[in-house]
């Protein structure tokens, strides 16, 4: 169940979106034409996942129910 977060850039407030670095068009090339970079450029996009504002981007979302989300929350109301 994902949590709400507040964003301390931009001041936005919900559900983080899952952004993947790289590029699926370089992956499928990869893939067709070798193998063996398809799978390392594959794994590396698969770890390099992470949790960022919908909004600007950023990675640095807080729990609003965490101190600093509540101050955040505090001082954007």
């Amino acid at each position: 169940m994902a949590k709400d977060l507040i964003c301390p850039n931009c001041g936005n407030s919900g559900h983080a979106k899952v952004v993947t670095k790289g590029s699926f068009i370089i992956e499928l090339a990869l893939w067709i034409m070798f193998i063996v970079p398809g799978i390392i450029y594959s794994l590396w996009r698969l770890t390099s996942r992470y949790e960022a504002c919908p909004k600007c981007g950023a990675s640095n979302m807080v729990p609003v129910d965490s101190p600093r989300g509540k101050k955040l929350i505090s001082e954007l109301s």
